[in-house]
């Protein structure tokens, strides 16, 4: 079955509000995926920071280590050229320092692609809620200076 498309311009006020309403529903869903993708981006930069911190004067250091995201037990560093990645889905990966940090930009990397194309859409869905409301402002407007 084809899309038929509709002019916003034909629609009557209670219908461009329901537009509205929708894309601003969808305007807060985008927004809040940017947030999250902004999070995961700085856990994974803030991730690469920490293995380049780690050098040859962290050995023997007491750590937290994750047992799951809300209980750690306490640990000493014996191997700081490598470490163990997390790749998702609960895997881990022994990595060296370097392969980590490729991992880790890399990820970084990805998810700026991911950002990019979203702040694309969420200004799109923007320049579309401003076009409702200017349509949904000028039927106002003429219904209030038709005659009665």
């Amino acid at each position: 079955m084809a899309e038929q498309q509709v002019s916003i311009t034909d629609l009557d006020p209670a219908q461009l509000q329901e537009v509205k309403k929708q894309l601003d529903q969808e305007l807060d869903h985008l927004t809040t995926s940017y947030q999250q993708l902004k999070q995961a981006q700085s856990k994974f930069k803030s991730c690469v920071t920490d293995v380049n911190q780690l050098g040859p004067e962290s050995k023997g250091k007491q750590v937290l280590v994750p047992l799951t995201s809300s209980l750690y037990v306490p640990g000493k560093l014996t191997d700081v050229e490598n470490v163990v990645v997390d790749v998702g889905t609960g895997y881990y990966v022994k990595k060296t320092k370097a392969e980590a940090v490729q991992h880790y930009d890399s990820k970084t990397t990805f998810v700026q692609g991911n950002l990019d194309t979203l702040q694309k859409t969420i200004e799109r869905k923007q320049e579309n809620v401003q076009s409702v409301v200017q349509v949904l402002q000028m039927k106002m407007q003429q219904a209030q200076s038709a005659p009665q």
